[in-house]
């Protein structure tokens, strides 16, 4: 087939601190709101209706937020016969293609996310950047321009493989 897919892989964030953290901070948070409402209700303290309704906003909805956004965010690689694509949510709408024609170089690597690029996410400047969601494997990818992109893994057995058969695994 042309362009059949031939690996996909899609990462969410899956520590556990940092559901912990994002938890803590969606319960404890909106202790301000909860104190005022119980306040209202039990104590005949009233609020302003737009206090209440400001109160509610901040302290409620907003500590939320961050856990919804976390909750949605993944990276998605698809390897094809014509290169690999990688979607990082929901940062990037459209997956960026690498076409192996474009690549100077590109292999499995063992990397330290925080020495190489200060953590996990969409990381990097300039030329070297990092998509990247737990673990310290990736697809090293460097194009012919020299930009280098560096796409985390939880597979990199089964990409390796899928490069050679390709014959795309190249270094230099």
């Amino acid at each position: 087939m042309a362009n059949e897919i031939l690996f996909t892989e899609t990462q969410r964030f899956k520590q556990k601190w940092l559901w912990a953290l994002l938890i803590a901070m969606a319960v404890f948070i909106p202790g301000p709101t909860a104190l005022g409402l119980i306040r209202q209700i039990f104590f005949g303290q009233q609020f302003s209706n737009n206090g209440l309704i400001l109160l509610t906003i901040v302290n409620v909805v907003l500590p939320i937020l961050p856990l919804l956004f976390f909750a949605y965010m993944k990276l998605e690689t698809v390897i094809k016969n014509d290169g690999i694509y990688v979607r990082f949510l929901p940062f990037q709408l459209k997956p960026k293609f690498y076409s192996w024609e474009s690549l100077s170089q590109c292999y499995i690597r063992q990397y330290s996310p925080i020495n190489e690029y200060g953590g996990w996410g969409l990381r990097g400047f300039g030329k070297n950047k990092a998509l990247n969601v737990s673990g310290n494997m990736g697809i090293q990818v460097e194009t012919k321009d020299e930009y280098r992109m560096l796409i985390g893994t939880n597979k990199p057995q089964e990409i390796e493989e899928i490069m050679r058969k390709l014959k795309q695994y190249r270094i230099g």
